[in-house]
C-alpha cells in the first residue's frame, strides 16, 4: 500500500511552466518556500520542519536534525504543506523559478529513490522524503559540479523537480556509459553509478573551454539532463553586467566588434 498521498497533476506552459496539483479532501502536497503560485479556497497552508514524511523522528532534536540536513543542499529549514480541508477537489499550483522544464517523477515506478541536483526539488505529495545524498568518491565530490552533497527523493508518491532549458531523459542499459558536462546532470535513479573523468590532453585542458572534467554515468538506470544549467546562465548574465562590457553596442565600431566576435550586429 502506498505511503504517500496519491495526487493528480497537470503541467502547464512551455518555457516558464507551473504544475497544478489536484487534492482530494484531506490530501496534502509539500513544496519549497517561494514556489507557491495560487490555490483554491479551502486549502490550508502550514509551515513545517523538513518534509513531513514518516521518515522523520518524533523527537524535537530528530526533527531539527532532519530539517537541518536540508541546509546542506541549499534549501531552507522549513517547507510548506498544503492540505485540502474543504469539500470536493481543490487545486494548488507551484511555479518554476527560472526558464526550463518541470519533471514529474513517479517514485513508485522509479525504484523508490531518485538523486537530483541541489535546488532541483519543487514540490511533492506528502509522504515523499526530501533528504541528502553524499557522494562517496572524493573526485566526484570535488569536481562533479554539484559537490559532495545532492538531494535524495525517496518514497512511493509523485515528486516534481525543475531544470533549465530543454530537459530530456535517457535510459541506460547495464554497463552502458554516458559522458556529459557535469552541470547538465539533473537527476538519476539509484542504480546509476555516477563518477567524474578528467578530460585529458593539454590542448583540451587549456583551450577546450569546456572545463577539466565531465561526468560519467554508468547504467542500468534512467538519467535526466538539462541543456541550460542555472550556473551557466548566471555566469553569462554576470559577464554581460560587468562595467565596460557591451557598452559599445549601438555604435558602428561596436557593431563591427560584435560581428567579429560572433555576436552579429
Amino acid at each position: 500500500m502506498a505511503q504517500a498521498h496519491e495526487i493528480d497533476y497537470r503541467i502547464v506552459g512551455e518555457e516558464m511552466q507551473y504544475v497544478e496539483i489536484e487534492l482530494d479532501p484531506n490530501e496534502t502536497a509539500i513544496a519549497e518556500a517561494g514556489s507557491f503560485m495560487l490555490m483554491d479556497d479551502g486549502i490550508q497552508m502550514e509551515t513545517i520542519f523538513g518534509d513531513g514524511s514518516g521518515n522523520q523522528s518524533n523527537s524535537v532534536l530528530g526533527k531539527l536534525f532532519s530539517a537541518g540536513k536540508r541546509l546542506l543542499v541549499g534549501e531552507s529549514l522549513f517547507m510548506t504543506a498544503y492540505t485540502n480541508i474543504g469539500q470536493g477537489k481543490k487545486r494548488v499550483s507551484f511555479a518554476s523559478p527560472y526558464p526550463g522544464k518541470i519533471i514529474p517523477l513517479d517514485l513508485m515506478q522509479l525504484g523508490g529513490t531518485v538523486i537530483c541536483q541541489k535546488d532541483a526539488f519543487l514540490c511533492a505529495a506528502k509522504g515523499v522524503s526530501v533528504g541528502i545524498a553524499l557522494q562517496r568518491k572524493l573526485g566526484t565530490g570535488l569536481f562533479g559540479g554539484e559537490g559532495f552533497i545532492m538531494e535524495k527523493l525517496e518514497g512511493d508518491g509523485m515528486a516534481f523537480v525543475h531544470a533549465g532549458g530543454h530537459v530530456f531523459e535517457r535510459e541506460l542499459q547495464a554497463g552502458e556509459i554516458l559522458k556529459i558536462d557535469t552541470g547538465c546532470v539533473v537527476a538519476y535513479t539509484k542504480t546509476i553509478d555516477f563518477d567524474i573523468q578528467f578530460v585529458g590532453g593539454i590542448k583540451n585542458t587549456i583551450f577546450g573551454g569546456e572545463g577539466l572534467f565531465f561526468a560519467t554515468l554508468r547504467g542500468p538506470g534512467k538519467v535526466w539532463m538539462q541543456t541550460l544549467p542555472i550556473s551557466r546562465l548566471a555566469s553569462r548574465i554576470l559577464s554581460y553586467s560587468r562595467p565596460g562590457n557591451r557598452k559599445e553596442e549601438g555604435s558602428i565600431l561596436g557593431g563591427i566588434g560584435n560581428l567579429l566576435d560572433g555576436d552579429g550586429f
